[in-house]
């Protein structure tokens, strides 16, 4: 085995929980180079990762299919001996299928599976971690069952966040693209206010600003900073690595802190830990709430409570 290519074009978390097979193909053929293709926006995730060789950025806003020819041409010409496909869409299996790569791996869910070589299931609902499900494409070679997360924060990042480690902190990622995913921002301020001895530093992107300054004047004499866009995802995880908790919903910051082995508390609410995304962290808990039988009421979240009570976030004890 020389050359790998490993392509996992979807969202953050995703990223990060495909570098586990990074991770596992490495030491598995160690002197074998791994290629990996993501959605631009998340590359920088793979910065700095020894393991891999080149990180190669889809653009999907640039003409789709224009660019899934393009890798297609530079794929083949590369002659990968293994392709893994670790998205379960369209576009990514048309880029594996057609790759030529001598093996192509992949999940059967995907609609061009049967360019694959092989094809492995992917069952939500059991318990599987998503590492699991990943690692099971590789198994074959000898991949371990369960392997943390790993990113690779530079020396430039933990020095961006060493003034901000000064005193005991936690560090918050109240944020979440789904509103049923997100716990309530009444319950952020009661858990700022419950660790009003110690700094309290938000995390997120620009983005999330509005909803931070929210939180904030709940809490105006409370010990917080929002460093909401003033950090890169991989200075927050080196912030994360250093907390002596994080608090996270079902989201890309709860598996930042798996892939530091971080302490963190992750708040499930409309969500459940049984669709296999739960925290990987020695140090890891998580809150919900038990018996409602419209939980969860689906595998992503949504934009407002199809019952209108938001029980599985308003009932979750901090």
């Amino acid at each position: 085995m020389n050359r790998i290519l490993i392509i996992q074009t979807a969202f953050l978390g995703d990223v990060i929980l495909a570098t586990p097979v990074v991770s596992e193909l490495h030491r598995l053929f160690p002197e074998a180079t791994i290629d990996f293709l993501v959605k631009k926006g998340n590359e920088s995730l793979l910065a700095n990762n020894p393991k891999i060789r080149n990180v190669i950025t889809f653009d999907k806003s640039k003409g789709k299919y224009k660019s899934i020819r393009r890798f297609i041409k530079q794929f083949r010409k590369e002659r990968y001996d293994l392709v893994v496909n670790l998205h379960r869409f369209g576009s990514s299996g048309l880029i594996a299928g057609f790759s030529r790569g001598k093996q192509r791996i992949g999940f059967d869910k995907n609609p061009f599976a049967w360019r694959y070589t092989k094809k492995y299931p992917h069952k939500i609902g059991n318990g599987t971690h998503e590492v699991e499900r990943n690692l099971s494409l590789i198994q074959e070679f000898g991949a371990s069952n369960i392997v943390r997360p790993e990113l690779f924060p530079s020396e430039d990042d933990f020095k961006k966040v060493a003034t901000y480690q000064n005193e005991k902190y936690i560090c918050i990622a109240p944020a979440s693209v789904w509103f049923t995913k997100a716990l309530p921002e009444s319950k952020w301020g009661e858990l700022i206010k419950n660790n009003n001895d110690k700094q309290v530093y938000i995390l997120g992107g620009p983005d999330d600003r509005d909803l931070t300054e929210r939180i904030l004047s709940q809490v105006p004499d409370s010990k917080v900073k929002n460093l909401c866009g003033e950090l890169s995802l991989l200075q927050s995880a080196a912030l994360m690595k250093g907390a002596e908790r994080n608090y996270v919903n079902d989201s890309g910051p709860l598996h930042l802190a798996s892939s530091m082995n971080a302490n963190v508390t992750a708040f499930f609410c409309s969500t459940v830990p049984e669709f296999g995304f739960g925290p990987l962290s020695d140090n890891s808990e998580i809150k919900q709430v038990q018996n409602l039988d419209c939980r969860p009421c689906g595998l992503h979240g949504h934009q407002e409570c199809p019952k209108g009570h938001f029980k599985c976030g308003n009932e979750i004890v901090i």
